[in-house]
């Protein structure tokens, strides 16, 4: 594609070169830049892309986007206003808007997204409309499967990804959309239907300091990306207004609401609500009708992602009858809830929790449903939010029987210090405060702290008993640790089956 051509869909504030380049690339990074590419040279929060433009043209760049007044010698190049939301849209223009022709779900908020798309994922499906994914877990149709670095890729990957996607046969798309890519503009070249608000919670503070901001750079799907337009003219919103950031954002909001809740009156009400170790039964009263519904998700919180799915299932004008057969006969979600199948009596489940909000809705649910006690193992990531660990500590100390912290993803922290920082919060509860051996044969609510994942895990499974329920909190699906700046083969699925099996051999 020519320059010219490229730059039609973005505002130009000026454009120098003496040729026209024909543009076989978009490149962000300068390392991974080949012959023939555009780069951008975007200002990031620890370096200066245009301090690499000399690297990129090296490496056959043939026209670059900056976004000051510095210009670039004997190479083409373009200013504009923001260099993100120009890489956006000319990665979409660049990959023939893969997303405009579809139906498009984007679904954001600080829990339930995963398990949300999991649920449209079905529901599409079941509507004669087989969509694509792309999320925390993975990008995946069918038989194709690409590994998620990101929850929401870089847009030029992302744009990438959606015409692989679309190319292999997509009807539909479904995408969990992070606050890291709205603030950065990533999204912008896609083209939604639907924006779906779960919750607000604490999370990512680290980078947007404060929840204003954070709930700022969520509200930009639906004041902004959401605006009815000629290609799109029926959009609509729907929010979680049981949730207090979800009824402001309602209000911000540039199209049409489907609003859901069990708390408050909405659109969408759960009505008849039964729950159980089995899953959730419940009727669904929606604008189009009501549903009887049985599924094999577990709590309170899941009813909500439930709530979310079949909002946007409505919102889509899709049957009632492929809602509800989508929402009956969905796939296990990886890392939510999954149990460790064993011969021990004991209930052991990986769950991604790795908030205070979504630990507690959790627990809450264990709470409910527990015939025995409750053992919980958690930690926190290092180079995150650090407000948030002692807060996670408090919850854990608060619903369990004998909570376990232990190290998550230290990245760069020091894993001692991490676990210090929690323990702060379940020491202020004033329970006991175990050695591991002594925890193996806990009598009365308490905790102990081991550095070492696996030994963790393991003395959780030593510690339970037939009945007992045993939480591995907040690595979820991920098959990885990352100590300093690697990452290793971790998967606490992995390592609680062995522990499991290791422990059934010694009871024989």
């Amino acid at each position: 594609m020519r320059l010219s051509q490229l730059v039609k869909s973005v505002a130009v504030l000026d454009m120098v070169g003496d040729v026209d380049p024909d543009i076989t690339g978009l490149f962000y990074d300068s390392r991974k830049v080949q012959p023939g590419g555009l780069f951008f040279a975007l200002k990031g929060v620890a370096s200066d892309g245009y301090a690499f433009i000399e690297v990129a043209v090296k490496a056959g760049a043939v026209a670059v986007v900056i976004e000051d007044d510095r210009t670039p010698a004997d190479i083409a190049w373009v200013r504009v206003a923001d260099g993100r939301l120009a890489m956006s849209l000319m990665a979409a223009a660049f990959y023939a808007n893969p997303a405009a022709g579809l139906p498009v779900v984007g679904i954001t908020g600080t829990n339930g997204k995963t398990t949300t798309t999991f649920l449209l994922e079905s529901i599409f499906e079941k509507g004669g409309l087989p969509a694509a994914v792309l999320g925390t877990v993975n990008y995946r149709f069918g038989d194709l499967s690409i590994p998620a670095p990101n929850t929401t890729p870089e847009s030029v990957d992302l744009q990438q990804t959606l015409r692989k996607l679309v190319d292999a046969g997509a009807k539909g798309i479904v995408m969990e959309v992070s606050s890291h890519a709205l603030q950065q503009r990533r999204i912008d070249g896609c083209s939604f239907n639907v924006g779906v608000f779960t919750n607000l919670t604490r999370d990512h503070l680290d980078y947007h300091l404060d929840m204003e901001s954070y709930l700022q750079s969520k509200t930009r799907l639906f004041s902004e990306l959401l605006v009815p337009d000629e290609k799109k003219p029926e959009r609509h919103a729907v929010i979680n207004t049981d949730d207090e950031y979800g009824r402001r954002i309602a209000q911000a909001a540039a199209c049409p609401v489907v609003t859901y809740g069990i708390e408050k009156s909405a659109d969408i009400n759960a009505e008849n609500v039964e729950f159980s170790v089995s899953g959730i039964s419940c009727t669904l009263a929606t604008p189009k009708g009501r549903i009887e519904l049985r599924s094999m998700l577990v709590g309170r919180f899941n009813l909500y992602n439930i709530m979310a799915a079949a909002g946007a299932g409505v919102a889509l004008g899709l049957p009632l009858e492929s809602i509800k057969e989508g929402l009956e006969h969905h796939g296990q979600v990886p890392g939510r809830l999954e149990r460790v199948e064993n011969a021990l009596g004991v209930t052991v489940l990986v769950d991604y929790a790795h908030t205070g909000d979504a630990l507690e809705n959790v627990l809450l649910t264990m709470t409910e449903l527990k015939k025995g006690r409750i053992i919980t193992l958690f930690g926190c990531g290092g180079d995150r939010d650090k407000g948030k660990r002692p807060i996670m500590g408090e919850i854990a100390g608060r619903y369990s029987d004998l909570s376990i912290i232990t190290s998550d993803n230290p990245r760069t922290e020091n894993p001692a210090e991490i676990m210090a920082q929690v323990r702060e919060g379940i020491v202020r509860l004033g329970i006991c405060e175990y050695s591991s051996y002594e925890a193996a044969i806990f009598q009365e609510k308490g905790f102990v702290s081991i550095e070492q994942r696996q030994d963790a895990i393991r003395l959780a499974v030593k510690a339970a008993r037939p009945g007992d329920i045993v939480l591995l909190a907040g690595k979820g699906h991920e098959d990885y640790q990352i100590i300093g700046k690697e990452k290793f083969h971790f998967d606490d699925r992995e390592v609680a089956a062995q522990a499991c099996r290791e422990k059934a051999g010694q009871n024989q």
